[in-house]
């Protein structure tokens, strides 16, 4: 690419890429210092209400150390939302909001931490990977098949004779500094994977979006889309995003690739250099693949919200309304226009506009909380405490709920002495404690674990008001113990 081509591509970039924008920033330490503690850890979303608490909480201290932060926690994640740096999203536990890093601002902060505390450069693991990738990849896509084999034969090859090695003794395991610095390299590259899931996330928030676009602009005889998902066709998860994530969720989801994968965990923890490592490294060694499943499901529910929520779109007509409303839009928009040459702004015309939204009104219509309407008028009584009497608790319980527990008793005491009977029979034998409720409990029983007959039956019993009441049903039996 020609330079002065490559400078304009950088000088558009600059201007919309966030984490460019973060980097730029005079209060870069200050943004990635606070989001990068509070989001980008384990934790990667939170609450609105909880992130504003610990960020207010973090600038009371910054102010203290003599910075200048005028503004509130609630103030500065507006800003740094309207700049790209924060996505917000509707809590799906609690009614509310949560907030989270855009991609592009972990990217900026991944940068900064990284000039905060390098790594090394150059490392043996890290080239030993490099090696072993390139050797996978010359293997994999040689056209020639006997090529790839004798390719085989000499890593058979090189594995036998390390074994040999390791039989005669020549070989020793790593050093701890070696294994050390191996299992580190390990660690830096996993904290890249689940970063990955925020950039897959937004790829397909904006492939949905562009769907959805195409729906409502093009035209009905080039609705290409449409037709495509009435035919059943998945955009989402047949997209180049979709079948990549797929295949990545199929092999974190593998049960052996996950078992093998933990076992190692487990054996390399085991280890005496392990020692050395950081409670923060041994937990992310530890949860690394739960971490990539839960983010991995998450994705997934992600895909398929869209997926559904756009054939519904489509299924549903509305985007034919949509289509209506934006041609009448253009057309206003057109008419405006043509008007502005000869008609001011604030000209005034005959024209009636209803709100969509709530009518706007003076702060004199407004209603003011009086707490004294609230205000008990009774005196409060102190109640006592005294200890719970289990058999009040459980007469309670019985108004509330069918004791089938004795209603189960009542018939099996029944059938010990005949081979069947009929809920009215069973109603002659032991009375309705519970009155309408305890017939109710019988004939739900009966109807699950005994037979209906044909021939009707009344069924006598007392309310609890003291009234004898009757019933006209079909007879149910029991025919056999109940449970």
């Amino acid at each position: 690419m020609p330079a002065v081509a490559q400078v304009l591509e950088l000088a558009q970039l600059a201007e919309r890429d966030a984490a460019w924008k973060l980097l730029r920033a005079d209060s870069a330490p200050v943004v990635a210092g606070l989001l990068g503690t509070h989001l980008g850890g384990d934790e990667r979303r939170v609450d609105a209400e909880e992130l504003y608490e610990r960020i207010d909480a973090d600038l009371e201290r910054l102010r203290a150390q003599g910075l200048i932060l005028p503004l509130t926690a609630k103030g500065y994640c507006g800003e740094w939302r309207s700049a790209g740096f924060l996505v917000r999203r509707p809590s799906s536990e609690a009614r509310g909001e949560t907030l989270e890093l855009s991609p592009d601002a972990i990217a900026g902060i991944r940068f900064l931490q990284g000039r905060a505390a390098p790594r090394s450069s150059v490392t043996e693991s890290r080239l030993a990977s490099l090696a072993a990738q390139v050797r996978r990849l010359a293997i994999d896509t040689d056209p020639d098949v006997s090529a790839r084999i004798a390719l085989l034969e000499e890593e058979i090859e090189s594995i036998e004779r390390r074994i040999e090695s390791l039989r005669s003794g020549d070989e020793s395991a790593i050093d701890e500094d070696r294994a050390l610095e191996r299992v580190r390299d390990v660690l830096a590259q996993a904290a890249d994977v689940p970063d990955d899931f925020a950039r897959v996330r937004a790829e397909f928030e904006t492939l949905n979006a562009s769907l959805r676009a195409k729906i409502v602009e093009s035209d009905v005889s080039q609705a290409s889309v449409v037709d495509e998902v009435f035919r059943g066709i998945d955009h989402i998860s047949d997209s180049d995003a979709g079948r990549s994530f797929a295949a990545f969720s199929q092999l974190v989801l593998d049960p052996a690739l996950g078992a093998a994968f933990e076992a190692d965990i487990r054996r390399i923890l085991d280890r005496r250099f392990a020692r050395d490592l950081t409670s923060d490294e041994r937990r992310a060694l530890r949860a690394f693949l739960a971490t990539l499943k839960g983010r991995s499901a998450e994705i997934h529910d992600v895909i398929t919200l869209f997926a559904r929520a756009l054939r519904r779109y489509v299924q549903s007509q509305d985007y034919q309304r949509d289509r209506v409303l934006r041609t009448l839009l253009r057309e206003a928009q057109h008419a405006g226009v043509e008007a502005a040459a000869h008609t001011r702004p604030w000209h005034p015309t005959s024209l009636t506009l209803d709100l969509s939204a709530v009518a706007l009104s003076s702060v004199g219509a407004i209603d003011l909380h009086d707490p004294a309407e609230f205000a008990a008028t009774e005196e409060i009584v102190t109640q006592a405490t005294s200890l719970a009497s289990l058999e009040e608790l459980r007469a309670i319980a019985r108004e509330t709920e069918i004791d089938f527990d004795e209603l189960t008793r009542n018939v099996n005491d029944l059938l010990a002495e005949v081979p069947s009977c009929t809920v009215a029979d069973v109603l002659a034998r032991y009375p309705a404690t519970q009155g309408v409720g305890s017939v109710i409990g019988l004939l739900s029983i009966a109807a699950e674990q005994g037979t209906v007959d044909d021939e009707p039956e009344v069924l006598a019993w007392q309310g609890a008001d003291g009234v004898p009441r009757a019933a006209i049903v079909a007879a149910h039996r029991f025919t056999g113990a109940v449970a």
